[in-house]
């Protein structure tokens, strides 16, 4: 079993900057996958930006350029870097983790592990 433990969120101006953690429990962090979901008000969890085992990061279209994941294996700790921040960005964010090293993709369903996320608000 994996907890997730996220924190860092909070309320900043448009064009703001935050940075969210999200820790890990458990020996194995190194070799999952690891990701930073959303969701809004009102609608579905969507995909922010993912970090595979190996350290290959890919991103939504929708945070390409303005947001930066990065992990660190020896304090098991994943985190989201976010700039240039809109009101669009407003949501609650997850983080999320594979069972195994490799399943990490733009789909909920390939992450075993969440988080119970941290709000993230974006003033206009």
């Amino acid at each position: 079993q994996v907890r997730l433990v996220e924190s860092g969120g909070g309320l900043v101006q448009s064009g703001g900057s935050l940075r969210l953690s999200c820790v890990a429990s458990g020996r194995t962090f190194s070799q999952r996958d690891m990701a930073w979901f959303r969701q809004a008000p009102g609608k579905e969890r969507e995909f922010g930006a993912g970090i595979s085992w190996s350290a290959m990061t890919y991103y939504a279209d929708s945070v390409k350029g303005r947001f930066a994941i990065s992990r660190d294996n020896a304090k098991n700790t994943v985190y989201l870097e976010m700039s240039d921040l809109k009101a669009e960005d407003t949501a609650v964010y997850f983080c999320a983790a594979t069972r195994n090293s490799g399943g990490g993709s733009f789909h909920a369903a390939n992450y075993e592990y969440w988080g119970q996320g941290t709000q993230v608000t974006v003033s206009s």
